[in-house]
């Protein structure tokens, strides 16, 4: 898939996973849980698992028993999500792993035949339209729900506000959607694109927002993102080289001092087949 040119580190997934089960909408499992009430197994495919955060978040919001497949191209994360399985349901009922090795941009409807739910998070954002059309046309094909959360809208604040925000914004937006050998990313779009996808088949989508807040007790993260942030606008925009050293080590040090919030505005998507 496309994201395999963007490296993403375990240690990285590790950092963001407090912050992702926190925005994640639960009104969705609310939606999801009304149009599938029953407590029968559960077959739930996450398509580019990582380390299994999504199964770790939502495994123990759904009863009944559960298998899940998951699926990711990186052999090394699918170890780590086997070594961290999820909790039992919420009715306490056993949950299942297991892992395969997979490109999700060459899937089948018949690699997830026996589903009953399919999942993703921090996905969409990563993929060009024609990876998503064809994904959504497997899924649509497979004829269950789909949960795909944390899709990225291009929208940042920081408080306080500084100049040179919409600058570095703007800037990593277009590197969201830069061009890539799959054609072009994405980004911001994806959700818009995606509801549009599985509009066509007569899918109905729920979209919720489902924004990471970070404040003065996830320095941590807010230091990783924000040095992610910039460095991507850099890469993106060169004219910005020369001023972003100043205005990265000034907020850095704001995020030190619990000075500064930061809103990520992210959405989440629930498609119920007809």
């Amino acid at each position: 898939m496309t994201g395999a040119a963007i490296p993403v580190s375990s240690s990285w997934l590790a950092l963001r996973e407090p912050a992702d089960a926190r925005a994640r909408s639960l009104e969705l499992v609310d939606h999801l849980l009304a149009v599938r009430p029953g407590t029968e197994r559960w077959v739930i495919h996450d398509l580019a698992c990582g380390t299994g955060s999504m199964g770790r978040w939502l495994a123990p919001l759904l009863p009944g028993a559960q298998r899940w497949v998951l699926h990711d191209r990186d052999e090394q994360l699918l170890q780590s999500a086997i070594a961290d399985p999820p909790a039992a349901s919420r009715d306490a009922d056993a949950v299942t792993v297991e892992a395969r090795r997979t490109d999700i941009t060459r899937l089948t409807p018949a690699d997830l035949a026996d589903a009953s739910l399919i999942t993703a998070s921090a996905l969409l954002d990563l993929m060009a339209a024609t990876e998503l059309e064809s994904l959504v046309a497997v899924c649509a094909a497979v004829g269950c729900p789909v949960l795909f959360t944390i899709s990225v809208m291009g929208r940042v604040t920081l408080d306080p506000a500084d100049p040179l925000d919409a600058a570095v914004g703007d800037a990593f937006n277009a590197h969201q959607r830069r061009l890539t050998e799959a054609g072009r990313l994405l980004g911001p779009d994806a959700v818009a694109a995606a509801v549009e996808a599985f509009s066509r088949g007569a899918v109905h989508v729920l979209v919720r927002p489902s924004p990471w807040r970070l404040e003065a007790g996830q320095r941590e993260l807010t230091a990783a993102w924000l040095d992610g942030w910039v460095s991507a606008a850099c890469d993106q925009d060169p004219l910005l080289r020369e001023r972003a050293p100043v205005y990265l080590s000034r907020r850095l040090g704001q995020v030190a001092a619990g000075e500064l919030g930061v809103t990520v505005d992210h959405a989440d998507l629930l498609a119920v087949p007809p």
